[in-house]
């Protein structure tokens, strides 16, 4: 059962006042909106978990996520323009990575919090 987290006492109108104060602006809300709407594919979810494990082309996340080599491709595109992969060519060939360590420990903490 997770740990209960408590919180201290504070008036009404300082604690409205004190978390208006520190919310981001809308755009930025929209885009963590957006951000959080890319991990609503299980395909998504697990091409990034593949590429936790390992830099792949995209045959290879085809072959290991089970899908045709289209459907990742689609896939890979909304993960880039959303910047949780990157790649670099390797002669004719296209190696994906994920982009950053932020990427993986949000699929990392993701999966913690539900196998508690």
């Amino acid at each position: 059962m997770p740990e209960e987290v408590e919180y201290a006492a504070i008036p009404v109108e300082d604690a409205v006042a004190q978390v208006t104060e520190k919310m981001p602006d809308e755009e930025m809300l929209y885009d963590l909106a957006d951000l959080f709407k890319v991990f609503a594919d299980t395909t998504r979810i697990r091409i990034l978990y593949s590429l936790m494990e390992s830099e792949m082309c995209v045959a290879d996340i085809a072959q290991t996520v089970n899908v045709t080599q289209s459907a990742v491709s689609h896939q890979l595109r909304i993960l880039k323009q959303a910047h949780l992969v990157k790649f670099r060519k390797e002669g004719k060939q296209i190696i994906y990575a994920l982009s950053d360590d932020h990427v993986y420990t949000m699929l990392s903490q993701g999966m913690t919090h539900i196998c508690e």
